[in-house]
């Protein structure tokens, strides 16, 4: 029993360390990806159902995969929310940002539901009866519904930068903006390898003029930097060439 509790620690914390360090983002996800994610995960259960029914996968041993696969999603969640909340509070104060009952209020409700489910699957409240499975997959569900409180549905307009789901995008790598569309602003910036890529976000007509002043000034007083980092990039790469 004591070794089977020290995998799951063991495992908890690996992919707490993975999360942390965002190994996956979720820029990095698109629809073939996940779509054969799903369907990879599918498959592994359906295998499983068929050998529980054949007998040729006890119960317990059932359960104890069950536990482990919530104790290594807890842990990547875990340490997802972490690097998220970590990176909130280090891009400084919202200078801007859209909020809408759909943006803002409505996700935060779900994550709190995720979290007050998740408490109640563990039955830490009532003070037991406790089950592996139920304290596993509580623990997840209380992962993912921090994460859903760390994790902002539209970009956030901060101090140090533009927080982009799962990135802080600095002043400095803002390269331009134009408006897509009527109330549709489109940004371009700079990824680590100097490459340009772009995102779009909603502003509502009563904001143009706040966001269009942020941005104009954000752009002119980091324009040394950027230029700099430009400079040097082509700089190193003349070299290696």
């Amino acid at each position: 029993m004591y070794l089977l509790v020290i995998l799951f620690l063991v495992l908890f914390i690996s992919l707490f360390w993975m999360g942390y360090r965002h190994i996956v983002r979720l820029q990095h996800l698109n629809r073939r990806r996940v779509i054969y994610g799903f369907w990879a995960a599918l498959l592994i259960l359906t295998i499983m159902t068929f050998a529980h029914w054949a007998d040729y996968l006890p119960q317990a041993l059932a359960a104890r995969l069950t536990m482990g696969f919530y104790s290594m999603v807890a842990g990547f969640l875990s340490g997802f929310a972490c690097k998220q909340f970590m990176l909130r509070r280090g891009a400084g104060n919202v200078i801007y940002v859209f909020r809408s009952i759909w943006t803002e209020a409505i996700p935060n409700f779900i994550a709190i539901l995720l979290l007050a489910f998740g408490l109640y699957r563990t039955h830490l409240l009532s003070l037991g009866p406790f089950t592996g499975i139920g304290l596993t997959s509580g623990i997840s569900l209380i992962a993912l519904g921090f994460l859903g409180l760390t994790m902002p549905i539209v970009p956030e307009f901060r101090r140090k930068g533009i927080l982009i789901i799962d990135r802080l995008v600095r002043w400095q790598e803002v390269v331009s903006y134009r408006w897509y569309r009527e109330n549709v602003l489109q940004i371009e910036y700079l990824n680590p390898d100097k490459t340009l890529t772009d995102f779009r976000t909603a502003v509502p007509e009563e904001d143009h003029l706040r966001i269009e002043g942020l941005l104009d000034k954000r752009l002119k007083e980091y324009e040394k930097e950027r230029k700099k980092a430009l400079q040097d990039d082509r700089y190193s790469a003349g070299k290696r060439n």
